[in-house]
């Protein structure tokens, strides 16, 4: 046991190099001590040296701090915090246990990691996971800077880490990693996308995960500032900070942004009898939501525990972990996990008002980034269209599920599915925001992949554990007439039907489209719509449907690049959403011109518009009937027929279904038949 050589400093948090040592500082209202070990190897069950901090001389209000000399990048470290263990009033000190710097820049996990050892009385340090010491600024950038993107020319990618690339047939070098992300650079690029956006990647961890199963989605983290260290293909401590760094600055060569799926609504410290990690063992009643019963957390994600992000200090972390990933690892944009967790306060209650989110979005660092919210939490608050700010956008959930039961041929939707369209003006236009508010997706990670919701009636998450309890009931997904894989050529056909069906609406809707990793080659989870505890083939990209379904391939990869060209005018000149609908020369048909059936037995609608910038008109057809209907096309304003040409329709075989938008064919006839269950695209220049 040792004492600190010099005070140090409060600020800033963590562990910061200066002057021939390191700065240490932590926040514990209520400790009574903290000790600062430092270890030479992640699996050391001793620690090498010991500094005690001194209440008197090393705390300043309620940061703990020190100066120690000669420390330097990789080091690993953690801390023991002594204080009262009394559940009942929230506290739970525990210096039995070592913990992980809420600050800490790297995490380290031992092979022999044990979850159980955390929970259980006795000291885990052999077991336990480490923090390292890291220099932010020991890297080479280059020239890198962020790509930018105007929100009408993005399209996101939704992807995860490992299973973009862990399968044996993705024939990359290093399988499951960010280096393995790089040597896939070129397929996304090829593909056209403009943003990936990566399910979690701050430290989790894997094993807090029930049944014996694994955390593979990620949304159990430990640590919000270091980068997962599993993802990888470096063994040294500070491996996974630099490999990390190079596949952003790899993307952002690419003109691929990098959004992160951040969770700041609970941690992998679960309930009230989970492992004691960090947070729970260094100021409890701070980092969460405590329940009317102390010794319990309240539980509004579904997780175990909620994180306390409303209180100034967690706020304050918050806050300072988004700056770290924008300035020190040059990401461009968040989407938000449940957030509509970040406006509640310390009881539970939603405010009108949250300054955790306002927070965000006022500070300097990250106004000009993509801010995206999942906007609801799992007990009760739905905050599509009414999410606070100025500017979030916000992952569409009433989009999904309109197009979803569209397709599938419900009946009341078509009203419904002509407005998610155009952008969800029934959501958003009340807000006078721009019209790309809106994130528009049909499949995300959490769900039916796009292939499984054409595939499958019913959801089967059976080797999950739960007698297939768990993952969502309401899917609106139609099987097409046989559940599961079918030899049947016209139900696979359909099937295709129905996929580009949903992949043409969602690029070509008015906002900003998203689309699932591997549903452009129709990735399949086999009926899983929960597959978050699997890291297997089941959950892994396979390369080889890239070949089985290259028409799929091919009509995403087209409907892309006409996206990129898309006008960005409005952006430019600010409209709204409002704006840009009322300035629009749009105008909805039925089979007739001008007679749409907005009934709630119709299945069908068309649309045409003017697109200015362009100097053309579109018009578009959507039959959701289960017979082919003939459509009257629009005429040009001296009555005579336009000189549609056709781009898309999906009532074809490829490569009919698409071609290139400088290919597309003549009409020339006044009317055209749009096949059961099909979507078209026609344009002419006036």
């Amino acid at each position: 046991m040792s004492k600190p050589s010099h005070f140090g400093l409060s600020y800033p948090l963590g562990a910061t190099l200066r002057d021939g040592g390191a700065n240490f500082s932590l926040y514990s209202r209520t400790a009574t001590g903290v000790e600062l070990l430092f270890f030479n190897h992640v699996e050391d069950a001793r620690p090498a040296q010991v500094v005690q901090l001194d209440p008197a001389d090393n705390r300043t209000y309620h940061y703990w701090h020190c100066f120690v000399p000669g420390v330097q990048a990789g080091l690993l470290y953690g801390y023991r915090v002594l204080g009262p263990n009394e559940p009942s009033q929230g506290l739970r000190f525990d210096a039995s246990k070592l913990l992980l710097d809420p600050y800490g820049k790297g995490v380290v996990v031992p092979g022999g990691y044990n979850r159980e050892a955390a929970t259980e009385p006795g000291d885990n340090a052999a077991t336990a996971m480490k923090s390292v010491v890291v220099d932010s600024s020991a890297y080479d950038w280059e020239d890198d800077a962020p790509p930018h993107h105007p929100s009408a020319r993005t399209v996101i990618y939704e992807m995860h880490v490992r299973a973009f690339t862990a399968n044996p047939n993705s024939g990359v070098k290093q399988p499951g990693t960010y280096a393995g992300l790089i040597e896939k650079i070129p397929y996304l690029k090829d593909l056209g996308v403009t943003a990936v956006e990566l399910l979690p990647v701050f430290q989790f961890d894997r094993l807090a995960c029930p049944k014996g199963l694994v955390n593979f989605w990620g949304y159990q983290p430990v640590s919000f500032f270091a980068p997962h260290a599993a993802y990888s293909s470096r063994t040294s401590p500070l491996g996974p900070l630099d490999e990390f760094r190079d596949m952003v600055k790899a993307l952002h060569r690419a003109g691929i942004e990098v959004i992160l799926d951040v969770v700041f609504n609970h941690t992998a410290e679960g309930e009230h009898t989970g492992p004691t990690l960090c947070f729970r063992g260094i100021d409890n009643p701070t980092y969460y939501q405590l329940a009317s019963d102390r010794s319990r957390y309240a539980d509004y994600t579904g997780c175990g525990n909620t994180l306390n992000a409303n209180h100034p200090i967690v706020r304050r972390m918050i806050v300072d972990s988004l700056r770290y990933w924008v300035r020190e690892m040059h990401v461009d944009g968040f989407r938000f996990d449940l957030a509509s967790i970040l406006a509640r306060d310390p009881e539970g209650r939603v405010l009108p008002n949250p300054p955790g989110l306002w927070g965000i979005e006022t500070d300097p660092t990250l106004g000009g980034g993509e801010l995206m919210a999942e906007a609801w939490d799992a007990a009760g608050p739905y905050q599509v269209g009414s999410f606070v700010g100025d500017s979030w956008k916000e992952w569409n959930g009433r989009f999904r599920d309109d197009v979803r039961r569209f397709f599938r041929g419900d009946q009341g939707v078509v009203r419904a599915f002509a407005d998610r369209f155009l952008g969800s003006p029934e959501v958003y236009a009340h807000k006078e925001r721009e019209p790309e508010q809106s994130v528009n997706f049909v499949t995300c990670h959490d769900g039916f992949t796009l292939n499984d919701l054409v595939s499958y009636e019913l959801k089967h998450n059976e080797r999950n554990g739960e007698e297939n309890r768990d993952g969502a009931n309401d899917n609106y997904s139609w099987n097409c007439g046989i559940e599961g894989p079918t030899i049947f050529p016209a139900i696979e056909s359909l099937r295709n039907r129905q996929v580009r069906n949903m992949l043409a609406v969602t690029l070509l809707s008015v906002g900003v489209p998203m689309i699932l990793m591997g549903d452009e080659v129709r990735r399949t989870q086999r009926g899983n719509n929960n597959e978050y505890c699997h890291d297997d083939e089941n959950s892994w990209f396979d390369w080889d449907q890239l070949k089985q379904h290259a028409d799929v391939h091919r009509f995403v990869k087209l409907l892309i690049a006409r996206r990129l060209r898309r006008g960005t005018g409005h952006e430019r000149q600010r409209l709204t959403l409002n704006q840009l609908i009322a300035r629009a020369q749009k105008s909805w048909h039925g089979v007739k011109l001008h007679q749409p059936d907005w009934n709630d037995w119709s299945h069908s609608i068309a649309f045409s518009t003017l697109l200015r910038e362009e100097g053309l008109r579109v018009h578009l057809i959507c039959n959701a009937y289960q017979e082919p209907l003939e459509f009257e096309l629009p005429l040009a304003e001296n009555g005579m027929p336009l000189p549609w040409r056709r781009w898309i329709d999906t009532g074809l075989e490829s490569p009919g279904d698409i071609v290139p938008w400088e290919e597309a064919q003549a009409v020339g006839t006044a009317t055209y038949r749009a096949e059961a269950r099909s979507f078209v695209v026609l344009y002419a220049r006036p």
